[in-house]
Formats: structure tokens, C-alpha cells, sequence
């Protein structure tokens, strides 16, 4: 069973997620969910929510730039996944992905959770 890490290259955190994974013998698949081409949809977003225990998404959104783009503090889990799809940097990184577990790397110690 393969390992996905949401990451982003240019998060010093995601790339120390990274760098314990591949110390501790894991080659995760990366996916570079800030890339275009490798965009979360709602669906994923929702999926990986479900595989965190049925985690809120807010439960991996970043509070700094909520308030940065001035995100409602009040937004439903729908209009939150829809405002996480439409500017990535609302999500949480890294996260870690594998069978139906995910797990959000912070600290990034809690990837190893599911490896």
C-alpha cells in the first residue's frame, strides 16, 4: 500500500515531513496539491477529512492565512472545502496519506503514524 504526502516545496515544514519519511524508509508518492495539474477537488478534500476520523475541515486549515484572505470565521464544511479547492494555501501541510488512514503532519512526527 503506497504513501501520499500532500506537500508543498516551499513550506520548510513539508519538506522536514518529507526528509523524516525518507529517514525512516518511506518514498511517499508526492503530490504537489498547489500545482494546477495536482489540485485537490472538494471530493479528495472531503476523503481525506473522512480518513483523519471524520476530522472538520478546519481541522487542517491554515488559521494565519484564513485571516490573511479574510476567510468568514463562520463558513459552513461545504464553503469551507470550496474556498480550500479554489486557493490551496488555505490547507494544512504536510498531510500523509495511506490506505484509509491520513494523519496531518504537525508535529511532523505524526507521519510516521501511519507508515
Amino acid at each position: 500500500m503506497s504513501y501520499t504526502l500532500l506537500h508543498h516545496t516551499g513550506c520548510s515544514t513539508s519538506r522536514k515531513g518529507l526528509a523524516l519519511l525518507q529517514e525512516n524508509g518511506v518514498e511517499p508518492e508526492i503530490r504537489k496539491y498547489m500545482n494546477a495539474g495536482e489540485a485537490l477537488s472538494v471530493d479528495e478534500l472531503k476523503d481525506i477529512a473522512k480518513k483523519m476520523g471524520n476530522a472538520s475541515p478546519r481541522d487542517f486549515l491554515r488559521e494565519k492565512d484564513a485571516k490573511k484572505f479574510d476567510l468568514p470565521e463562520d463558513l459552513d464544511d461545504e464553503a469551507l472545502y470550496k474556498a480550500m479547492v479554489e486557493n490551496p494555501r488555505l490547507i494544512q501541510r504536510p498531510i500523509g496519506i495511506k490506505g484509509d488512514k491520513a494523519v496531518l503532519g504537525r508535529p511532523i512526527e505524526k507521519l510516521l503514524d501511519i507508515k
